[in-house]
């Protein structure tokens, strides 16, 4: 069975036109089957064909529309991005096997040819989101994809690990409005199962950024960000000068033990010696004090208590 499935292209304009049709079949069927779902008319509308129109039709890093084909019939279909200028990544933004088409591992076959086909096309790895379905979820693990943190809107994300080691860099973020920064923070808040980022409180960080308040450490693995750490500054009147407070430290779970955790630590110590930063504290969980001493944290400095407003 597996050799008899290939890809093609939808090129036409006929082709397009039945790779919508589908697609929108595929939102109003398995996607969004409530009529009121708020998500479902987005999905649906023209201002969502049109911007990823556009993926479509840029040069580089674009999307495709592919069909599944096998014995003459189309039973499925793709919508992959290849981000050939970044990292190489493979976004699969829909996938679907046509009802009466699914079982017999038709699905898996058709994924592991889709994978195959980007590999082909320059992707390194592939990434995708799976919401909250677990059949999907299911569905990915088995190909060995793992869960892997959340996008800038807050969704689960799932991959397939990269196979090439590249190394790893640490760099202060620049640009406050990085949506990178948003997938880190939103991977970070939904570990410690804390809501993920709304708007508001994305134009708060944003801001706070902008203002010097915070400075966030990101670690990249060539264009991926794939970890950070930040610096809260507050002034002591004990030492009469600034000092830090160490926050926001993650790491994407794939890129664990990658040498990332000490990277950023040292990075975001030399800084604040290189900015007359007195000193550099964190708070954390007593699960967790042996790996802050690891990294340069060993002084004890009591018992920090809070009152949360």
């Amino acid at each position: 069975m597996e050799k008899h499935i290939t890809i093609r292209e939808a090129v036409t304009e006929t082709d397009e036109a039945a790779f919508w049709e589908q697609l929108h079949l595929y939102f109003k069927r398995d996607i969004f089957p409530d009529p009121e779902d708020e998500d479902r008319a987005y999905f649906l509308n023209e201002d969502y064909r049109s911007s990823v129109q556009k993926i479509h039709d840029r040069p580089q890093d674009r999307c495709y529309y592919l069909f599944f084909r096998r014995d003459g019939q189309d039973i499925g279909f793709a919508l992959p991005v290849i981000y050939d200028t970044e990292d190489g990544k493979c976004f699969i933004m829909e996938y679907c096997i046509y009802p009466e088409y699914r079982g017999n591992r038709t699905g898996k076959i058709c994924a592991r040819t889709l994978l195959d086909w980007a590999e082909k096309r320059g992707a390194c790895y592939a990434e995708l989101n799976y919401g909250s379905d677990a059949r999907r979820c299911h569905f990915w693990e088995n190909l060995n994809f793992v869960k892997n943190g959340a996008d800038e809107w807050g969704e689960p994300l799932m991959i397939l690990p990269p196979k090439d080691e590249i190394p790893l860099t640490v760099e202060v973020l620049t640009d406050p409005e990085d949506w990178q920064l948003y997938k880190l923070e939103n991977g970070f808040l939904q570990e410690i199962e804390e809501p993920v980022l709304t708007k508001e409180k994305q134009e708060q960080l944003t801001q706070a950024v902008r203002d010097g308040k915070i400075v966030f450490f990101i670690a990249k693995r060539g264009y991926r960000a794939v970890g950070m750490c930040s610096i809260a500054k507050c002034f002591s009147t004990f030492s009469c000068s600034d000092t830090g407070v160490f926050d926001d430290f993650y790491i994407e779970p794939v890129f664990r033990k990658k040498g990332a955790a000490r990277k950023l630590a040292q990075e975001a110590q030399n800084w604040c010696k290189e900015n007359g930063i007195a000193s550099l504290t964190v708070c954390c969980a007593p699960c967790d004090e042996s790996m802050y001493q690891s990294l340069g944290f060993d002084t004890r400095l009591g018992t920090t208590f809070a009152h949360l407003l």
